[in-house]
Protein backbone atom coordinates (compact mmCIF):
# COMPACT_ATOMS: atom_id res chain seq x y z
CA UNK A 1 0.00 0.00 0.00
CA UNK A 2 3.01 2.24 0.26
CA UNK A 3 3.21 2.43 -3.26
CA UNK A 4 -0.47 3.18 -3.78
CA UNK A 5 -0.26 5.97 -0.77
CA UNK A 6 2.71 7.54 -2.84
CA UNK A 7 0.82 7.81 -6.05
CA UNK A 8 -2.33 9.07 -3.91
CA UNK A 9 -0.40 12.11 -2.72
CA UNK A 10 1.55 12.54 -6.02
CA UNK A 11 -2.25 13.12 -7.35
CA UNK A 12 -3.20 15.23 -4.76
CA UNK A 13 0.13 17.19 -5.22
CA UNK A 14 -0.57 17.66 -9.19
CA UNK A 15 -4.24 18.71 -8.27
CA UNK A 16 -2.48 21.26 -6.16
CA UNK A 17 -0.20 22.76 -9.00
CA UNK A 18 -2.90 22.27 -11.51
CA UNK A 19 -5.66 23.91 -10.13
CA UNK A 20 -4.60 26.37 -6.88
CA UNK A 21 -7.17 26.94 -4.30
CA UNK A 22 -9.97 25.58 -6.92
CA UNK A 23 -8.91 22.48 -5.20
CA UNK A 24 -9.72 21.40 -1.38
CA UNK A 25 -9.09 18.39 -0.21
CA UNK A 26 -11.95 16.88 1.71
CA UNK A 27 -10.95 14.71 4.68
CA UNK A 28 -8.27 14.25 6.91
CA UNK A 29 -4.23 14.24 6.36
CA UNK A 30 -4.42 10.21 7.35
CA UNK A 31 -6.49 8.54 5.51
CA UNK A 32 -7.07 5.40 3.52
CA UNK A 33 -3.93 4.73 1.30
CA UNK A 34 -6.21 4.23 -1.40
CA UNK A 35 -8.83 6.83 -1.79
CA UNK A 36 -8.55 10.73 -2.73
CA UNK A 37 -11.59 13.07 -1.85
CA UNK A 38 -11.50 16.40 -3.46
CA UNK A 39 -13.68 19.37 -4.30
CA UNK A 40 -13.49 21.42 -7.17
CA UNK A 41 -14.57 25.19 -5.92
CA UNK A 42 -17.75 25.98 -7.52
CA UNK A 43 -18.33 23.23 -9.97
CA UNK A 44 -20.62 20.34 -9.73
CA UNK A 45 -18.66 16.94 -9.16
CA UNK A 46 -21.38 15.13 -10.79
CA UNK A 47 -21.10 17.25 -14.33
CA UNK A 48 -17.35 16.73 -14.59
CA UNK A 49 -17.45 12.98 -13.61
CA UNK A 50 -19.97 12.44 -16.33
CA UNK A 51 -17.45 13.83 -18.87
CA UNK A 52 -14.40 12.12 -17.34
CA UNK A 53 -14.60 8.48 -18.70
CA UNK A 54 -13.64 5.41 -17.63
CA UNK A 55 -12.04 6.74 -14.30
CA UNK A 56 -12.51 4.58 -10.78
CA UNK A 57 -14.53 7.68 -9.23
CA UNK A 58 -17.92 8.79 -7.76
CA UNK A 59 -19.27 11.49 -6.03
CA UNK A 60 -20.67 11.86 -2.61
CA UNK A 61 -23.61 13.88 -3.83
CA UNK A 62 -27.33 12.91 -4.85
CA UNK A 63 -29.25 14.08 -7.40
CA UNK A 64 -33.05 14.53 -6.84
CA UNK A 65 -35.11 16.02 -9.54
CA UNK A 66 -32.71 17.87 -11.22
CA UNK A 67 -30.97 19.20 -7.61
CA UNK A 68 -27.46 18.68 -6.57
CA UNK A 69 -27.31 18.31 -2.59
CA UNK A 70 -24.44 18.32 -0.51
CA UNK A 71 -22.84 14.92 0.63
CA UNK A 72 -24.39 14.65 4.19
CA UNK A 73 -20.92 12.92 5.13
CA UNK A 74 -19.29 16.72 3.47
CA UNK A 75 -21.94 18.30 5.54
CA UNK A 76 -21.69 16.98 8.73
CA UNK A 77 -17.46 17.92 8.15
CA UNK A 78 -18.35 21.31 8.15
CA UNK A 79 -17.67 21.76 4.24
CA UNK A 80 -19.74 24.46 2.61
CA UNK A 81 -22.16 23.45 0.09
CA UNK A 82 -20.08 25.56 -2.81
CA UNK A 83 -17.10 23.35 -2.30
CA UNK A 84 -18.77 20.24 -0.90
CA UNK A 85 -21.14 20.05 -4.73
CA UNK A 86 -17.78 19.58 -6.47
CA UNK A 87 -16.81 16.65 -4.55
CA UNK A 88 -15.29 13.56 -6.34
CA UNK A 89 -13.41 10.41 -4.67
CA UNK A 90 -11.04 8.96 -6.27
CA UNK A 91 -9.74 5.61 -5.88
CA UNK A 92 -6.38 4.21 -6.73
CA UNK A 93 -5.00 0.25 -6.61
CA UNK A 94 -2.08 -1.34 -6.90
CA UNK A 95 -2.01 -1.97 -10.56
CA UNK A 96 -2.43 2.29 -10.80
CA UNK A 97 0.18 3.98 -12.62
CA UNK A 98 2.18 7.52 -12.94
CA UNK A 99 1.25 7.82 -16.20
CA UNK A 100 -2.82 7.28 -15.22
CA UNK A 101 -2.42 9.63 -12.77
CA UNK A 102 -1.14 12.34 -15.39
CA UNK A 103 -4.07 11.53 -17.98
CA UNK A 104 -6.27 12.11 -15.38
CA UNK A 105 -4.98 15.75 -14.04
CA UNK A 106 -4.66 16.57 -18.04
CA UNK A 107 -8.18 15.22 -18.54
CA UNK A 108 -9.85 17.40 -15.43
CA UNK A 109 -7.82 20.47 -16.31
CA UNK A 110 -9.37 20.40 -19.63
CA UNK A 111 -12.95 19.58 -17.81
CA UNK A 112 -12.83 22.32 -15.40
CA UNK A 113 -11.49 24.88 -17.42
CA UNK A 114 -14.31 24.67 -20.05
Amino acid sequence: MEHVQALRDAFWQALQDRFGDRVVLNGHAHRLANTLNVSFVGKIGADILAQLGDVAASTGSACHSGRIELSPVLAAMGVPERIGRGAIRFSLGRTTTSDEIDHVVTRLAEIVSA
